[in-house]
């Protein structure tokens, strides 16, 4: 089969649901919530823009279950007091063309930037390290009864998206958010059921599944996307990942995207990977092959991929059934369309910098360069490939100034 052909075959999920081809548009932060954290239009528009590129299953960006845990201030929320309309139109949109649209679903924990929120909560009362803790305030530990409030949040809220029409859920458990800070010993120092031994640790994402799996029913499409480890001494390691990864496929979870990395330690941004995993676009492939000598679990493995050549490489391994792919289809919406067409198709990504280091740093380009694009194409322009650093610095600058006034006000 040429890189194509293989790119644009179906593949079937267990509970029976067609995916049209191998490419899945990974979760970024879209930053288009409304004042009432409903979605705005422009998540439809921008998510009827993929669909039309032709991409197999797009992951929407991680919509929050908690209305009082916000990890960013334009996040969209999907709770009970949720405007379903707006929803219902960004699944339409998402699943034209044959696409299929999924939600990520997360709670930050103590990923809450302290302009957001006072007092964030975790498993432990465990500040974020490596310069963190000057942004993120110290969390309290939770408390047994509001860990139970939370896993029926995870399930109420896959409720509504089933309702809302999206075709299937993602748990966030990657990246340090809570699920994340559950799993890992470095994060999780309880002495309860929750916490402690891996069985414990990991009864939290079980719980969640187990929960949003009984509201939703057994075709229902739940899946997760996971680190493989930290990265991180005392963290979450690969070991452990591997036994969780067993432990949800014995539960019936139905697609698992590997990931790795927390923003302590970076990794899933491309942070510290060697040159030989450079050289083969595919960040987490590695470990990715030996989760598939352990469990039978549809794969999703994201981070790095560029070019056909490399996702039909990833594909010949058997070790990934799905290619993940994020900022390429921010700058290109069409790049699935030409990944199938040309199996000599790569897109590259400029170097984004405006030239003083500091500045980029503060100004954290890596992503808002990306939201600035998401938010042309809401808005039904093009991409622009030359968008100006300077103009995102400047525009991420009064923006995070309004927010934070408003934060304080509130």
């Amino acid at each position: 089969m040429t890189a194509s052909a293989l790119l644009g075959s179906s593949f079937v999920l267990k509970n029976g649901q067609e995916i049209k081809n191998r490419l899945f548009k990974s979760a970024m932060s879209e930053q288009l919530g409304t004042r009432d954290h409903n979605p705005k239009p422009g998540l439809a528009k921008l998510y009827g823009r993929w669909a039309d590129g032709d991409i197999g299953l797009s992951m929407t960006g991680n919509i929050m279950i908690d209305r009082t845990a916000l990890g960013e201030p334009k996040n969209v929320v999907l709770d009970e007091q949720s405007d379903l309309s707006e929803f219902k139109n960004w699944a339409t949109a998402g699943k034209k063309n044959g696409s299929h649209i999924w939600t990520q679903l997360n709670h930050p924990g103590k990923q809450i930037p302290n302009f957001i929120v006072k007092e964030p909560v975790a498993p432990s009362a465990i500040s974020l390290s490596r310069g963190l803790e000057k942004g993120f305030n110290k969390p309290r530990a939770l408390t047994k009864e509001e860990i139970l409030v939370i896993i029926k949040k995870f399930a109420t809220s896959a409720t509504l998206a089933k309702e809302a029409g999206f075709t299937g859920v993602q748990i966030h458990g990657a990246h340090g958010y809570l699920v994340s800070q559950f799993l890992s010993p470095r994060h999780n120092q309880r002495d309860d059921q929750w916490g402690g031994s891996l069985e414990n640790r990991m009864r939290f994402v079980l719980s969640v599944y187990n929960a949003i799996r009984e509201q939703v029913g057994d075709n229902f499409p739940i899946g997760i996307k996971l680190n493989s480890a930290d990265f991180m001494k005392d963290g979450f390691n690969e070991e452990d990942s591997m036994q969780v990864v067993k432990m949800l496929a014995d539960a019936g979870i139905d697609l698992i995207e590997i990931s790795g990395g927390t923003y302590e330690s970076p990794s899933m941004m491309g942070a510290g990977v060697k040159d030989s995993t450079l050289q083969r676009e595919a960040y987490f492939l590695d470990y990715a092959e030996k989760v598939r000598s352990q469990v039978d679990t549809p794969l999703v493995v994201t981070g790095g991929f560029r070019s056909s050549k490399a996702m039909q490489a990833a594909l010949d391994t058997g070790a990934t059934d799905f290619i993940g792919v994020a900022r390429t289809t921010v700058v290109d919406p069409n790049f699935p369309n030409k990944l199938i067409a040309d199996e000599n198709h790569k897109q590259q990504l400029k170097k984004l910098t405006t030239g003083k280091p500091a500045i980029d740093k503060m100004a954290m380009l890596d992503i808002t360069w990306y939201e600035a694009q998401l938010a042309r194409i809401a808005k039904g322009k093009q991409p622009k490939e030359n968008l100006s650093e300077w103009g995102v610095f400047f525009g991420t600058l009064l923006n995070a100034g309004v927010y934070a006034f408003r934060s304080r006000r509130a």
